[in-house]
């Protein structure tokens, strides 16, 4: 998806933020030509604001903004650009919205689009674009991606011409678990897949009330998503890239036995009555656990492992040690086929305009940046840049650093999340529908499937 990622990717429980702050006396003096994407005069910033000059011209304008970024990430999403909006004057609206995959195309057909979205899906952004409502980004915005490796100014294109910046990336093959917990019940992290079913074992038969493994699916209108993560690990991990891309492109169905073999095997994993849902109670809870919710048994010993994103970093409680030794930390999920060589699968966010107005390109100019990619590392713990200009000093975090080595490592077999570029009919849609009754109500695997694959386009 993702991937949430996010990415990051869907947060629940936010409402809409308006982000307004008043103009410093330090930014202001006397007139020059702007930039930022809009020309006409500007005031001359001074002191701490003068890196902004690029911007300026647009003071006392609005930018909305849409997304399914919710707090507690909103929050430092909108801190990031703070000093931005202090010295340009132009304020960034900002609205996020657990439905925001189901309203965004609402929105656009009804004329009433923001004037930015963050969008998760690359099928999304291709359905809109289709649309005729996103406009190209500026010249400044495509230069500006000359700090991200080509694949990822792909992910922002469709049929080739490049409509939308990436903002962030997201290493989602990792496995939440606490280390105080393993080591004091003496549990080694498994290095391969044989090792991960080992352990899920012992732990089911050492009894109490702990069970190797808890999970949400639970999103609002895009309940489903985390069970399309699984299957895409398992997928990447048991056939390697080639499959997995042509699944992607339907050249390999849903139907195929490559995929069906694929659930069978996340359906001994994350539907095993005696190792899920820990803390929640029996398979089905997992389709009406919030993915937010679902590693909170982690903390009380209720629950052993989560797969989830690095993103999920920011979902765990204030004053969570977060580390190699603490509270909870993470490792790489290991490959189901050991021949695979390191999977990773990511995902990321992209920027995407439905206005050209000089303040809105200005916004697009600066979120496009590396300095603004810095300011978010440094204001967003969880938070993590493909974007190369970055300082890897900045990342403070350990999850961040463990992600963003997985996510750079050459030897890695990566891909981006794959129902996040299917259509959108059918990762954002059909997909998620059908997984969410696969989980809900048991569901076969070849209704399953057979489901996902009549919503594909024709």
């Amino acid at each position: 998806m993702t991937t949430p990622v996010t990415t990051g990717r869907r947060r629940l429980l936010a409402v809409p933020a308006v982000l307004a702050l008043a103009l410093t006396a330090a930014c202001s003096n006397s007139s020059s030509d702007g930039g930022g994407g809009g020309g006409g005069s500007a005031s001359a910033l001074t002191g701490d604001c003068a890196k902004y000059q690029a911007y300026a011209g647009h003071s006392g304008t609005k930018v909305s903004m849409y997304a399914s970024i919710l707090s507690p990430e909103s929050d430092s999403l909108e801190k990031s650009w703070s000093e931005f909006t202090t010295c340009t004057g132009i304020k960034i609206v900002y609205e996020g919205s657990n439905d925001f995959e189901s309203q965004l195309p609402v929105r656009v057909a009804g004329g009433n689009a923001p004037d930015l979205a963050i969008i998760p899906q690359p099928g999304l952004l291709a359905q809109m674009v289709k649309s005729g409502k996103v406009v190209k980004p500026p010249q400044q915005t495509v230069e500006n991606e000359n700090k991200w490796s080509p694949v990822w100014k792909q992910y922002g294109s469709v049929n080739g011409t490049f409509y939308a910046a990436p903002m962030s990336a997201n290493m989602k093959s990792l496995v939440w678990y606490s280390p105080k917990a393993f080591k004091a019940a003496g549990y080694e992290v498994p290095k391969t897949w044989n090792d991960l079913v080992a352990l899920s074992d012992k732990i089911a038969r050492a009894g109490g009330e702990a069970k190797p493994w808890c999970g949400g699916i639970g999103s609002g209108t895009a309940t489903g998503w985390p069970a399309t993560d699984w299957l895409e690990e398992v997928v990447l991990g048991t056939y390697g890239g080639d499959v997995y891309d042509q699944w992607i492109s339907h050249q390999v169905k849903f139907s195929d036995e490559k995929i069906t073999t694929a659930m069978k095997t996340v359906g001994d994993w994350m539907q095993n009555p005696a190792w899920v849902n820990g803390g929640f109670g029996d398979v089905k809870t997992i389709a009406t656990t919030t993915f937010q919710d679902a590693g909170t048994p982690i903390l009380s010993n209720k629950c052993a492992m989560l797969q989830q994103a690095s993103f999920y970093r920011a979902q765990w409680p204030k004053g969570t040690n977060i580390g190699p030794d603490g509270d909870v930390f993470a490792f790489h999920l290991p490959a189901v086929n050991p021949q695979v060589n390191t999977p990773v699968e990511g995902g990321g966010e992209f920027l995407a305009a439905f206005s050209d107005r000089p303040e809105v390109q200005a916004v697009q100019n600066y979120l496009s940046t590396s300095e603004w990619a810095s300011s978010r590392v440094k204001t967003s713990p969880g938070w993590v840049s493909a974007n190369q200009g970055v300082d890897k000093s900045l990342y403070t975090d350990p999850i961040d650093k463990l992600s963003a080595e997985s996510l750079t490592d050459p030897a890695a077999t990566f891909r981006f999340d794959a129902s996040d570029l299917m259509p959108a009919a059918v990762g954002s849609g059909a997909e998620w529908k059908a997984l969410t009754a696969w989980f809900a109500e048991g569901q076969s695997i070849q209704k399953t499937a057979s489901d996902i694959d009549a919503a594909w386009p024709q």
